[in-house]
């Protein structure tokens, strides 16, 4: 997909589609009215019969404009203009998208990022158009034997400026997108593969080959590897399985050599049937998603890689499946981590703590900066949060700000939960230094309270991703997030070096 930026008269390019929004009562964007003028107002004509009342997201599709270079105009409703906000524009933009994969143009011409929005500039509009345009084109399609056929797909996008002083911003708005979108390529690809093909080695595989056509360090831990470091905890959750585990580290290079790193840690559980304590069998294929911490650090490391970010960043994968056999992990049992710590397992599907608990321990030897961990680590986050922010943890409110403030730039929210100490009685054990679950009560929280025992020699957060790593029903699908949240913090951690 090509974006590129481009001035002049509406009514001169010549495009396969001009997109141009219409608010709720029939008023006209800029760009509409300036098409509606120069097309004998054939705009407000079809307005005026009915066919488009401006309703959120509801389009309209016309043909052979008068006096207009282009093929196609599109109409977007926008809603009422005062209740039009950041929601409203990724919704329009989402109609636009759905609309243009059906009308077969090779290019079209977008306006909406004309449109005001309180607090956000044109620059931001640009990207988040861009982030919409490539998601509402993502297929994945790759495993079928015969892909759908389509028409035509859309191959350039262009974006009008009114003034041409606009398109230095523009074009580094669309330089930054793209190499997020790319980023959210590969952790939707990850995501969506099925268990039997992304195994551990699989995403160690990806990691050597990402690596490679990146230029950056790649070094894979295997089982004897992983044995000799003392994670016992990791391997604990592995041994039910018969893929062997992987410990997956890469290294992108792109500060200078004496930098302390950012370190990003993802949760890899690539199929995850909770063990002895087995899940229902209702919607388990979904469980393959359990690996999209993982996916999401592939993704941004790629996007990092592409914008070529001056930062030195480490990501740490701990791979493994989370099988019942006679080798796994029970409930009762004590292991000992690679930090020491004892911990008792009370429950074999709360495996992501665990498996984190001993990838936490590694990265000390890189000496962070700051750590990030990143997992769809507990359904009581699906249930505090729901399907729409990303649960942020932290001993350090300085930390949680910056990443909030980073999600709410790329749209890709996160909110800041508790991590006070009075949660962290109900992990007390009879037979270990703690257990690896509390009750039911605060259980987000109480994960990271697990976790937050394991970094305590650098700058940590954790992000549980569990209600936005993925979508269920007729969208059923990995969604990318929280790549574009953890891809803007690293902008922000450039700034600091």
């Amino acid at each position: 997909m090509e974006f590129v930026v481009k001035g002049g008269s509406l009514e001169k390019q010549r495009t396969g589609c001009i997109v141009v929004g219409v608010y709720e009562g029939g008023k006209l964007s800029p760009s509409a009215m300036e098409l509606d003028t120069a097309s004998g107002h054939a705009v407000n004509e079809a307005l005026n019969r009915g066919d488009l009342e401006g309703e959120l997201s509801t389009t309209l599709l016309l043909t052979r404009i008068p006096k207009a270079a282009s093929e196609r105009v599109l109409l977007v409703g926008l809603g009422p203009e005062r209740e039009f906000v950041e929601s409203s524009y990724h919704t329009a933009l989402c109609a636009a998208t759905r609309t243009l994969r059906t009308t077969g143009a090779a290019e079209a011409t977008l306006c909406l990022h004309e449109l005001p929005l309180n607090g956000r500039d044109g620059a931001w509009k640009i990207e988040q158009a861009v982030l919409a345009v490539m998601d509402g084109m993502y297929r994945f399609d790759k495993l079928k034997s015969e892909p759908p056929k389509q028409k035509r797909a859309l191959k350039k996008v262009v974006f009008h400026v009114a003034d041409r002083s606009e398109a230095s911003a523009a074009e580094a708005a669309i330089d930054r997108a793209v190499a997020i979108a790319e980023g959210i390529t590969l952790a939707k690809d990850l995501g969506n593969l099925p268990a039997n093909v992304c195994t551990p080695t699989y995403l160690a595989k990806q990691a050597r080959e990402l690596g490679s056509h990146h230029g950056f360090e790649v070094t894979i831990l295997d089982q004897q590897d992983i044995e000799k470091l003392g994670m016992n905890a990791f391997l604990a959750v592995a041994g039910g399985s018969r893929q062997p585990p992987k410990l997956i580290v890469m290294e992108y290079h792109g500060g200078a050599r004496e930098a302390l790193p950012v370190v990003l840690v993802g949760k890899g559980i690539t199929f995850d049937t909770g063990g002895v304590n087995i899940k229902s069998s209702s919607d388990m294929e979904q469980m393959k998603f359990d690996m999209c911490g993982a996916a999401s650090v592939f993704g941004t490391l790629r996007a990092a890689a592409l914008m070529k970010l001056p930062l030195n960043v480490v990501g740490i994968i701990p791979a493994a499946e989370n099988m019942p056999d006679g080798n796994a992990i029970k409930p009762g049992d004590v292991v000992t981590t690679m930090s020491g710590q004892t911990v008792e397992i009370l429950d074999t599907d709360s495996e992501g703590r665990v498996v984190l608990s001993d990838a936490l321990t590694y990265a000390e030897r890189y000496k962070p900066a700051v750590l990030v961990d990143v997992a769809t680590l507990t359904g009581a986050i699906v249930s505090a949060l729901g399907e729409i922010a990303t649960g942020v943890f932290s001993r350090s409110d300085a930390l949680v700000r910056e990443v909030l403030e980073a999600g709410d730039s790329a749209w890709d929210r996160g909110w800041h939960m508790p991590l006070w100490d009075d949660y962290q009685e109900a992990l007390e054990s009879n037979f270990a230094d703690f257990a690896n679950v509390g009750g039911r009560a605060g259980g987000s929280i109480t994960a990271a309270c697990f976790l937050s025992r394991f970094a305590k020699k650098f700058d940590w957060a954790h992000l549980d991703i569990a209600g936005v790593a993925w979508k269920e029903g007729k969208a059923k699908g990995a969604t990318g997030r929280p790549v574009p949240l953890l891809t803007t913090w690293l902008l922000a951690q450039e700034q600091n070096v």
